[in-house]
């Protein structure tokens, strides 16, 4: 088959969840014989198409900043797609698959369609209906608007997590929405070892409001009281950092918080967290949560928070973590019960993420793409 994936970020230019997920799905398509194609912004230096991993990157416009104070900027989503439009019906796939969001994109993609005759797939990775007034204040209007007329459009859907899965179905009605989750690299996970730099606590992610390190700092704070040595680890970038440094100095624990940065190595993320007990992501706001996924692979309990819009909630129960509310009492009081029973539980952690490996999943797709590309996928 010849296969498109459509967002504006590319891993490994730019991490996150979404690029992650597009690259391990496309360097194991294109690994099993398909012609894969990913279109996005042009993050990276020379030529505007390359090819990494037996994958052909095009970078179909100049890279802007996605971000504008800790939140998605309008004019790059507008911009790409305006350009996914022009890239897309020059070209025929046997099935593009269109991430949702910025949204925009995803719009193109479908117009794109009576030019190109590309059967097209959108994969949901957050619905946020309400929430975009909370996002974006009264603009948030127009993103709710945009995001209704998407999901009414008549086009095979994938939904990543059983977040978006209910929300679509409640308003798409009848219409099928195939779950598709992301996965996890088992294989790598398992051949890494620890790193020797031990921490008791690790978090890893984008370091944006809506992740919620502030609470995990005053956590860190509480526990500190009856355990004084105690070590977390802060894995990640973004706009929030330097208020979180320093917030970290500020309740006086620069001998027991340590801001690493982006790795640039996925392998260094999972010998890190080998090499502690518990894995900790307070987000209201998560489409899924791959970070989680690889912390339990690796036999660590993960605490998280009770927020409706947060899908790691989903992949825990009692015996591989804990839900806290946005309180960071309530977050400590949890975070020192996983400390507890952390090995005691390790065994389970990582056998419950097994079902999560990325060729299974891509299995799954695989077989999704074709029924999709020969017409069989009921919408």
């Amino acid at each position: 088959m010849r296969i498109a994936f459509v967002y504006d970020a590319v891993y490994p230019f730019v991490p996150g969840g979404v690029e992650r997920r597009i690259y391990e799905l496309s360097r194991r398509l294109a690994g099993r014989g398909h012609d894969v194609h990913v279109y996005g912004m042009k993050f990276w230096e020379g030529e505007a198409t390359l090819t990494r991993d037996g994958v052909t990157l095009h970078g179909i416009c100049r890279p802007l900043h996605l971000y504008r104070n800790g939140k998605r900027s309008i004019f790059p989503a507008l911009f790409f797609g305006g350009s996914v439009f022009f890239a897309l019906i020059r070209e025929r796939f046997d099935v593009i698959d269109c991430q949702q969001f910025p949204y925009t994109s995803a719009l193109a993609a479908i117009v794109s369609r009576y030019f190109s005759r590309s059967p097209l797939i959108i994969t949901w990775h957050e619905f946020w209906g309400d929430y975009w007034y909370e996002y974006l204040g009264f603009t948030g209007s127009a993103g709710k608007a945009l995001e209704a007329v998407i999901v009414r459009a008549a086009i095979p859907t994938v939904a990543v997590s059983p977040l978006p899965e209910k929300s679509l179905k409640t308003i798409r009605g009848d219409r099928i929405i195939r779950l598709i989750p992301n996965g996890i690299n088992i294989k790598e996970i398992q051949e890494t070892l620890p790193s020797e730099q031990a921490s008791d606590i690790i978090f890893a992610g984008r370091l944006i409001k809506e992740k919620h390190v502030d609470l995990i700092l005053e956590a860190v704070k509480i526990i500190k009281e009856t355990r004084p040595d105690i070590q977390c680890r802060i894995i990640g970038d973004g706009p929030e950092r330097q208020s979180l440094e320093k917030k970290a100095a500020l309740l006086g624990l620069l001998e027991n918080v340590v801001f690493t940065g982006k790795l640039s190595e996925g392998k260094e993320v999972i010998a890190l967290m080998k090499a502690s007990r518990v894995f900790v992501i307070p987000s209201t706001r998560e489409g899924f949560g791959i970070s989680a996924l690889e912390a339990m692979a690796c036999g660590l309990p993960v605490v998280t928070s009770n927020d409706p819009m947060n899908a790691i909630g989903l992949l825990i129960d009692e015996k591989c973590g804990a839900v806290c509310d946005p309180d960071p009492r309530d977050l400590a009081e949890k975070l020192e019960v996983m400390l507890i029973s952390a090995w005691e539980n390790s065994g389970y952690c990582r056998l419950k993420a097994q079902a999560n490996d990325w060729e299974a999943i891509t299995s799954r797709l695989e077989q999704y793409y074709n029924e999709v590309g020969q017409g069989r996928s009921p919408v």
